[in-house]
């Protein structure tokens, strides 16, 4: 005898062979994309990842509007000019107070006077009641003379002046205002969410490199963006000067504006446009620049061959100095991806480091 229980056939569950498993999550990394290099610690790359996108987020509002402080070339913080403000009521304001003191003196007077004099019951009474009558008569006279008035004018064809508005309907007409500023702030904000699901209108996307302890931030340029480097230098000098921590997660932070397969002909094919930006073969200023390389999940390419190869595309002019380089080439190998970017004081921002940066240590 079997029970219910026993006669049930359980589903069978296998695990699928030679098929890839579909990963849930961030798009892997390609070559072919503008972004973010950032290193972090080990088993940190979610959280480092979603705070570099409002991290560089942050940097990339300050570079475009100015909401952030000004740096100057040197490194230093701008300081407010502090300017002496006057108003044009500052001499009525003392003339009110005197004036002011003058009634307070005269309230102090009429009450002297209150403690002598007597009133008597009903008096009060009469005097109000002559004093509307009087009102009434005042009144009366003004309608009238107003209306020769208005029939005079009418006689000689003057126009009356245009009628004021009440404070009701003022404060409709403000009412109507603010309930139209509501409706459109209320669209722009519906059209903002709307562009931040769709994923294919970001301007700031996490990629999946494969690897721990790095995460990268891809970047879709739009007309008039600033590059990955202007945002980098513009974040980092700030932070340098203000010493103000912005990130809990995030080691280093490093632009990349070309990625590529890891090649020689690749890396000199792609880094063309690299170099004919930022090292001119026709320059009055030749720069000192170093290569700076570095190698995660992937052993199988020569060290010394990618250095020669970036280092050979840059032309003449311009010479290798690796004590005191004004500009630095970073060359970060991730599995089967090459990614290259160009960063100024690399040293001096303590190798874009933003941990270290903003330390007080």
């Amino acid at each position: 005898m079997t029970t219910g229980d026993q006669s049930k056939k359980r589903k069978q569950h296998y695990l699928p062979q030679n098929r890839p498993a579909k990963k849930k999550g961030a798009y892997p990394l390609k070559p072919g994309v503008q972004g973010f290099f950032i290193s972090c610690d080990g088993g940190r790359e979610h959280q480092a990842s979603q705070e570099a996108i409002n991290v560089i987020d942050s940097f990339f509002e300050e570079l475009m509007h100015g909401t952030g402080l000004k740096v100057n070339s040197s490194g230093m913080l701008e300081k407010p000019v502090n300017k002496k403000v006057t108003f044009s009521y500052s001499d009525d304001e003392d003339g009110n107070e005197e004036d002011g003191e003058g009634d307070n003196g005269d309230e102090e007077g009429n009450k002297g006077d209150g403690d002598k004099t007597e009133v008597r019951e009903g008096g009060n009474d009469q005097v109000n009641e002559k004093e509307v009558a009087s009102e009434v008569k005042q009144l009366a006279e003004t309608k009238t003379a107003k209306e020769e008035e208005d029939e005079v004018n009418d006689q000689n064809g003057v126009k009356e002046p245009p009628r004021k508005k009440t404070c009701t309907e003022e404060a409709s007409e403000s009412t109507k205002v603010s309930v139209n500023a509501e409706k459109s702030i209320d669209k722009l904000i519906d059209a903002e969410l709307k562009e931040l699901g769709d994923k294919s209108k970001r301007r700031f996307m996490k990629l999946d490199p494969g690897c721990n302890g790095i995460a990268f931030i891809q970047m879709k340029r739009r007309d008039g963006d600033p590059s990955p480097k202007d945002i980098v230098q513009h974040g980092l000098t700030s932070a340098a000067a203000t010493k103000k921590h912005i990130s809990r997660f995030i080691l280093r932070l490093v632009p990349i504006e070309v990625s590529c397969y890891p090649s020689e002909e690749e890396i000199s094919r792609a880094i063309k446009p690299l170099v004919e930006q930022y090292f001119p073969v026709e320059t009055d200023n030749p720069r000192k620049f170093a290569v700076l390389y570095g190698a995660r999940a992937n052993t199988g390419v020569d060290r010394m061959k990618i250095i020669n190869a970036v280092a050979k595309s840059v032309p003449a002019p311009h010479k290798v100095d690796l004590s005191n380089p004004e500009m630095s080439i970073v060359v970060e190998i991730v599995k089967t991806v090459c990614l290259i970017g160009v960063v100024e004081k690399y040293k001096e921002l303590a190798k874009y480091n933003l941990r270290q940066l903003t330390s007080t240590k």
